[in-house]
């Protein structure tokens, strides 16, 4: 099963537990993704995943970029 799956699977067993609160999708998913990674012992497979935080864009604070 991979990741994703896993995770799907408990978060929504988290949610069943938890009385089938509505708006607690968010906090079932982290929830259970703390739990599957502990489970796996923290390792992360970077080919299966997506990257949860964006990248930032720089922002140039060179004088050529500010004489345009």
């Amino acid at each position: 099963m991979d990741l994703d799956d896993e995770i799907r699977k408990l978060a929504y067993e988290l949610y069943e537990k938890s009385g089938k609160i509505a708006g607690r999708d968010i906090d079932n998913w982290l929830e259970a993704e703390k739990i599957i990674r502990a489970r796996r012992g923290g390792k992360r497979n970077p080919e299966t995943e997506q990257s949860s935080s964006p990248k930032k864009k720089r922002i140039s604070t060179s004088k050529k970029a500010s004489k345009k």
